[in-house]
């Protein structure tokens, strides 16, 4: 059984940065596209960005272009999220999965951005 562990949240000013990671257990993810999702206080969960089998292509919602970088070394099985100029309505738990959600969801780390 494939478990996902995100780290890296905390509380931070408008502004700031922060470095999401994400590991996985049980199985490597080196097969997969690689993408984070968020879920903002009161609302579903909504995708962020994503990035191909080896990194070639990346992709990201609007809201967050030109200030979030997906990378991903798969020699460590790790995904991460570099969130840099950060936002209050970036304020959110957020979490990592394939692509397309295929395994188990893991409990996420929450971001926290003050005005």
């Amino acid at each position: 059984q494939v478990q996902l562990v995100e780290s890296g949240g905390g509380l931070v000013q408008a502004g700031g940065s922060l470095r999401l990671s994400c590991a996985a257990s049980g199985r490597t993810f080196s097969t997969y596209s690689m993408a984070w999702f968020r879920q903002p206080p009161g609302k579903g969960r909504e995708f962020v960005a994503a990035i191909t089998l080896i990194g070639g292509s990346t992709y990201a919602t609007t809201s967050v272009k030109g200030r979030f970088t997906i990378s991903r070394d798969n020699a460590k099985n790790a995904v991460y999220l570099q969130m840099n100029s950060l936002k209050p309505e970036d304020t959110a738990v957020y979490y990592c999965n394939t692509d397309t959600a295929t395994f188990p969801w893991g409990r996420g780390t929450q971001v926290t951005v003050s005005s």
